[in-house]
């Protein structure tokens, strides 16, 4: 009897020992893989834009409605000559009726002495994939000033496009995510650590800006990912 009572002693302290050691391995193995690194990766590329848009505004003044409906007629049919001479295709010119004012009716005008009556402004808009062309369009189109065309194109209302995003994508991704494994692998030596599977990973908006301000037509693309990875022993 005796004898029974110390194996079964035996067992349940053997067995306690197991289930001890067994525990502590799992808490041990649980810290380990609870022991991680969040790291950011970027990639960042300058392309040019691919799409020019520019509105081409031009004035006249009369005191005659109907002649100053011609005068704006005959300016925006010398400008689509230019245009198309240049090379600009038809379909990738736009032209709205034009906005006439009567400073007669102006109730905030300051006296009753005007030059004109009228003063009508046209409006054409220019919407290119041809780039080189576009730029080159602005360096001449003041030249139509010889002909007595009153031009006016603002800065502001210019607009460089970048259109194939999609098609980078990919390869920037790939670069931002292995930039982002780099810098997990830097710190787990650092740390004495290996490291180990990827824990959540979240995937930055891509954002497009001007390079610089004397440049527009050339874009800087961003996209930064946010990687987080397990660290082991």
């Amino acid at each position: 009897m005796k004898l029974n009572t110390f194996f079964i002693s035996l067992a349940i302290v053997l067995a306690s020992l197991i289930l001890a050691f067994g525990f502590n391995k799992a808490l041990n193995d649980f810290k380990t893989l609870e022991r991680s690194v969040s790291v950011k990766g970027l990639s960042q590329k300058d392309v040019e834009a691919d799409t020019l848009i520019f509105p081409i505004k031009f004035t006249r003044s009369n005191n005659n409605l109907t002649n100053l409906y011609e005068d704006l007629e005959k300016d925006k049919q010398n400008i689509l000559r230019f245009l198309q001479a240049q090379g600009v295709r038809a379909d990738e010119i736009s032209y709205n009726a034009p906005n006439i004012i009567d400073k007669l009716s102006d109730p905030y005008r300051n006296d009753n002495i005007v030059s004109f009556r009228y003063v009508g402004t046209g409006n054409l808009l220019i919407y290119t994939k041809n780039v080189k062309l576009g730029k080159s369009i602005l360096e001449k189109i003041s030249t139509l000033g010889k002909e007595g065309i009153v031009i006016k194109i603002e800065n502001y209302e210019i607009e460089y496009l970048y259109t194939k995003l999609n098609e980078i994508k990919p390869q920037m991704i790939e670069e931002a995510t292995l930039n982002a494994r780099n810098a997990a692998i830097k710190f787990a030596q650092d740390s004495n650590s290996h490291l180990g599977k990827i824990k959540k990973a979240s995937q930055g908006q891509f954002s497009i800006s001007n390079r610089d301000k004397n440049t527009p037509y050339i874009k800087t693309i961003r996209v930064v990912s946010t990687i987080e990875y397990y660290l082991k022993d």
